[in-house]
């Protein structure tokens, strides 16, 4: 089963970022029945924490319990020259090209034991060598399509109107602007944007790694999170404080321990599910969910889905015979203790091709093919 949701971790060597990817991948893939997977040295899927599938696999006594998964690919071999094949070069960049969101892990911590390859400390100094070797990247896919756009554009008005755009691209991109930032012209020159798949087109969510002793303030008193917060804020982003080296700690502790653990560094949740958080806000996801003696188990949509769209999730038949959906919200199912007891409460909705499906919706549908 492929994820939902695919996430790049990016930075420069050093910075914790394999640390993170790491311990990212072994605690997201204990914390539930998914077995981790390592389709590629570099690739590790990990379950979505979900209380709410617990509470209802139990009350159903589900046979199975099924979290919503998020797919981490750990992109390595980046330093500066990296688009001009420096490190591993290119090798990362058509990794990257995938994935729906980037996690760039950024150093905010000191430590003489840990060499810098740049000397010092710098994390806008590092954001801004990353974001130029992915801009070079992106100069590089633009070339290649201008050089055929401008051939196609001698005989063709619509080819003509894309090599105008390429060329306003390049030209924001060698400014050392994010494709991102460039607006569209209008609703062609937008499906444009996303066709190309610029590495500076996706959203970027920063991972401030901190020293242990920032965790418990979120980074607060850390001069350096605060730059990068600024910046993340200018361009639209999320940021979020860890300490990959607790995280690691933390990914070899059983559930109760790590409870414990995060209890006493003054911590609410890990590093792991405040990356999800970011995540799903980021990409404007949710999740609704199914729940029986056979299977309990999250899906991933995006906000607004409506119910026929989110019955496809589960199988195409679904979409395309959609009769009705019953709906009930999680906690008030998990209150009455049945389905039964539920509906006799009035409290499950019977919804047509027209519903927004809501977080935390229990759903049953009815289709007929």
């Amino acid at each position: 089963m492929l994820s939902e949701m695919k996430l790049g971790i990016i930075g420069l060597p050093n910075v914790g970022k394999s640390t993170l990817f790491n311990s990212l991948t072994k605690a997201g893939a204990e914390s539930a029945n998914y077995p981790f997977c390592t389709i590629d040295p570099n690739i590790g899927i990990v379950s979505v924490p979900d209380e709410r599938l617990k509470l209802l696999g139990d009350m159903y006594q589900s046979k199975k319990v099924t979290p919503a998964v998020i797919e981490f690919v750990d992109i390595a071999g980046l330093v500066k020259g990296a688009s001009k094949g420096e490190g591993l070069g290119n090798q990362f960049l058509s990794n990257i090209r995938e994935v729906d969101a980037i996690v760039h892990v950024v150093r905010c911590f000191e430590d003489d034991n840990v060499v810098h390859v740049d000397g010092s400390v710098n994390p806008l100094r590092d954001i801004e060598t990353i974001n130029l070797e992915l801009i070079f990247s992106d100069l590089e896919v633009l070339e290649r399509r201008i050089s055929k756009a401008a051939k196609a554009a001698r005989m063709d008005k619509t080819c003509a109107k894309e090599l105008a755009l390429l060329e306003r691209l390049k030209e924001h991109l060698e400014s050392g602007s994010p494709a991102k930032t460039m607006e569209a012209g209008d609703e062609d020159e937008s499906l444009l944007l996303k066709e190309y798949n610029l590495l500076t087109g996706k959203p970027v969510i920063y991972a401030a790694n901190v020293a242990e002793e920032d965790l418990a303030d979120d980074g607060a008193s850390n001069a350096k999170v605060s730059e990068v917060r600024e910046f993340a804020e200018k361009e639209g982003g999320e940021v979020f404080v860890i300490c990959a080296q607790i995280e690691q700690e933390i990914s070899e502790l059983d559930e109760d321990e790590k409870a414990m653990f995060l209890e006493d560094l003054g911590l609410k949740e890990s590093g792991l599910e405040k990356l999800i958080k970011a995540s799903y806000r980021t990409l404007g996801l949710m999740s609704f969910l199914t729940a029986g003696e056979d299977e309990t188990r999250a899906w991933t949509i995006k906000i607004g889905t409506k119910a026929p769209q989110a019955a496809g999730k589960i199988h195409s038949d679904f979409e395309r015979g959609f009769i009705k959906a019953e709906v009930v919200n999680y906690r008030d199912l998990l209150e009455q203790g049945s389905l039964a007891a539920a509906r006799e409460k009035g409290l499950v909705g019977i919804e047509g091709k027209d519903y927004v499906v809501r977080d935390g919706d229990v759903i049953l549908f009815r289709f007929n093919v």
